[in-house]
């Protein structure tokens, strides 16, 4: 049975469940940021022709981007260093340094792009950005190894799996978004890689380094529900980003597919062939994006479509990629 390790006498609370996420774009223009880590850039990329149309010189190891709204962040681990940049006009408009090994941003539409958290692998931090002043304004240890996170679409819970094969899973108190308070760990039952809240924010999906699994586990109590056959490991999930979503999109970069689950009753419903190395996933409205580390293309998917319609290489190595839309 898998339990929850409180810190003092706290235990974990329930969750409510949480608005939708950002609509599909309207009236603007979607465009791909893309970390190239060999070339030391982030590449913006239009959509769905794959033209790089700007190249940002970056900090030494860019590995993740996030955007949201008005803003985009590359963390860029050996460099110790996060970018922080504007999307309208895009451009670079802060270097943060400071960091031990930053890894994972993430920008929570509850914030409405005033605040950014950020995973220091190194330091075991959870790091808050606020992204109108560009600087940190706090610093929370949640466990050596903090990578991978999610939050719940209410605002209130986030999950951090402690390392690239974690052990744990840390829990992390958001009701004073600026002071995330950490409240204890969880056993994800296997080494977790990537977690994932659903867009209800009832459970949450856990996929793994060492198994063909996913594991869907309840946010209220941190049991562990069902599991779920999924491509070889390690795999990283996104959904759809409406109340009304239908779907998981699994990836597995070493068996190169790209899964489609329905959410309900976990069924597979379609696998899409992808480039090797295809890891990471960037989801807005109806674009998804997988980007290949290892043979450097980007390919873009029309969730509505259920069509590739793009897969272009656009760099030796595209580790991560972000939907940002431009007016």
């Amino acid at each position: 049975m898998l339990r929850l390790v409180a810190l003092g006498a706290v235990a974990l609370v329930a969750l409510a469940i949480g608005s939708a996420g950002p609509a599909a774009p309207t009236g603007g223009t979607p465009l791909a940021l893309v970390t190239a880590e060999t070339l030391n850039q982030l590449l913006a990329v239009d959509l769905p022709s794959g033209r790089v149309v700007r190249r940002f010189r970056m900090p030494a190891d860019p590995e993740n981007v996030e955007a949201s709204g008005q803003a985009a962040i590359v963390v860029s681990p050996r460099a110790g260093a996060v970018t922080l940049l504007s999307i309208v006009p895009l451009r670079v408009v802060k270097v943060l340094r400071g960091f031990g090994s930053p890894h994972i941003a993430l920008i929570p539409p509850f914030s409405t792009g005033e605040l950014a958290y950020v995973t220091d692998d190194a330091r075991g931090q959870l790091v808050v950005i606020q992204l109108n002043r560009r600087r940190i304004i706090a610093r929370v240890f949640v466990g050596r190894g903090a990578h991978h996170m999610t939050v719940s679409p209410d605002g209130t819970r986030l999950w951090v799996a402690l390392g690239e094969r974690a052990e744990r899973i840390a829990v992390v108190d958001l009701k004073r978004p600026a002071r995330p308070r950490l409240v204890g760990y969880l056993d994800p039952h296997g080494l977790a890689h990537d977690v994932s809240f659903s867009p209800t924010g009832k459970v949450v999906w856990v996929t793994y380094d060492d198994r063909s699994r996913v594991g869907i586990f309840s946010a209220r109590t941190g049991k562990l529900l069902r599991t779920l056959p999924a491509g070889s490991p390690p795999q990283h999930v996104a959904f759809d980003q409406t109340s009304t979503a239908r779907y998981a999109y699994v990836t597995s970069g070493n068996g190169g597919t790209l899964q489609v689950l329905a959410l309900r009753t976990g069924k597979l419903v379609r696998t899409y062939r992808t480039p090797n190395g295809s890891f990471n996933l960037g989801i807005f409205g109806g674009v998804l994006l997988v980007p290949s580390l290892y043979r450097g293309t980007l390919t873009e998917l029309l969730i509505g479509a259920g069509r590739i319609v793009l897969s272009k290489r656009v760099a030796p190595a595209a580790r991560d990629a972000a939907v940002a839309v431009l007016p």
